[in-house]
């Protein structure tokens, strides 16, 4: 087998959770270079796929001024810092795997998915849930007609209240102006997998939401701007920090807020770090709860929810066809789905199993991984999270978000139209 060579940009959690696959699957994969500001993650990620110095860069426009280093690159920085390493690798030669949103600007995400189509080299995006065993087994059944005609979809994701108040009141998603909408950042791959498994085009978009909860008036009484700074709440607030981070092993989130993880360079970061704040005295705007309602070119309709305020972080789907009805639950404990057929009144469970040893997303990573590294070396350039298509579902964002802030229906060509002006 053919092993591929990949080159990073961007070390933090999710590039070190792609490029973990080529430590996993070394007759596969090989990292070859790294380009991370951080040098204290450099070193860590440098360490962990034995690279020599001379390929470790602090930038990314270093890393692709050098003669051809890789087949591919991955390229995993923030979101506002996807759109021109993106663009200088394609115009490099190298094929492209960028995490998701594409960019929070909706021109942006329209001159890659062109750019994409131009230079004959694969550009995927990471929207992994796609190659999940769970949505995988959900589209397959659609498409063999399991429920019959699909009429409509209900889909919910569950953010889980802790997992909103690291990465979206404390964390890098917190604000809009500085990241992208919660739509966009939390929620584009749901806008994907139901552009997916709806089967046809979106063409018109309402949404409703706000932050609700996470503001300065909701804060208790005497509550200080940092936990640790004598919160006078401490025991009984959910959200109070060291809860969160404190003696909670090396994994995440405990790994996003130290690069060191022992209790004392914990606690450090606490009283000098974004993730000691207190979740009521942030400069986070983003919603913590939103609603979607979506009509697709075949007659599906969608609902779509988003909400901050759940113990778990799961998805729940109900497919509503002609014939029968589709029950999904997925989360790190279980993903089952269950079949309803009219005609019969017999039901059926399915138990989805994830890959041995598949982490990430519930194994959506490793597949995402598998599949970029195997068009590549067949030397096909159309995934199932292509560039060019992946536009569509960035786009179903974008008008979701317009929708919420103007209160209206929009309709996506007209959405498109306007852009392009």
């Amino acid at each position: 087998m053919q092993k591929v060579k990949l080159a990073l940009i961007g070390a933090g959690q999710r590039g070190q959770g792609y490029a973990n696959y080529a430590l996993k699957h070394p007759y596969e994969a090989q990292i070859v270079a790294v380009a991370e500001p951080d040098p204290r993650r450099r070193a860590k990620f440098q360490a962990q796929h034995a690279l020599p110095d001379d390929v470790c860069y602090p930038d990314w426009q270093e890393l692709l001024q050098q003669p051809h280093l890789a087949d591919a690159v991955l390229i995993c920085t923030q979101d506002r810092q996807h759109f021109a390493p993106a663009m200088a690798a394609l115009d490099a030669g190298y094929h492209v795997l960028l995490e998701k949103p594409m960019s929070p600007d909706p021109l942006e995400c329209l001159q890659m998915g062109q750019r994409a189509s131009q230079v004959g080299r694969m550009f995927t995006i990471c929207h992994v849930l796609r190659y999940t065993p769970f949505f995988s087994e959900l589209k397959t059944m659609l498409d063999d007609g399991a429920i019959g005609r699909l009429i409509s979809i209900q889909h919910n994701e569950n953010v889980a209240y802790w997992h909103y108040a690291h990465s979206f009141v404390r964390g890098n998603w917190r604000n809009a102006r500085e990241s992208s909408p919660m739509i966009l950042a939390k929620s584009c791959h749901d806008m994907d997998i139901l552009l997916w498994l709806a089967g046809a085009d979106c063409t018109a978009v309402s949404s409703f939401g706000s932050l609700s909860y996470f503001k300065a008036e909701n804060a208790p009484a005497g509550a200080p701007q940092r936990c640790l700074d004598g919160c006078p709440v401490a025991q009984s607030c959910p959200y109070y920090a060291p809860r969160f981070y404190v003696n909670r092993g090396d994994g995440w989130p405990t790994s996003v807020i130290s690069v060191e993880t022992g209790q004392e360079a914990v606690l450090k970061a606490l009283e000098e770090g974004p993730y000691g704040r207190c979740v009521y005295h942030c400069d986070n705007d983003v919603v913590d709860h939103q609603v979607v309602n979506l009509e697709f070119a075949n007659e599906v309709t969608a609902v779509f929810t988003m909400c901050a305020f759940t113990n778990d972080i799961s998805r729940t789907i109900k497919l509503m066809g002609t014939k029968g009805e589709l029950w999904g639950t997925v989360d790190h404990e279980q993903k089952r789905i269950e079949l309803s057929e009219f005609a019969t009144g017999t039901r059926k469970i399915i138990h989805v199993q994830s890959e041995d040893g598949a982490q990430g997303h519930g194994g959506g990573d490793d597949g995402l991984m598998r599949d970029f590294l195997s068009l590549i070396r067949e030397d096909r350039h159309e995934s199932r999270t292509s560039a060019s298509l992946s536009v569509q579902s960035h786009l179903m964002a974008f008008a979701a978000e317009e929708a919420r802030i103007s209160r209206r229906v929009v309709e996506l060509s007209s959405f498109v139209e306007q852009l392009q002006r």
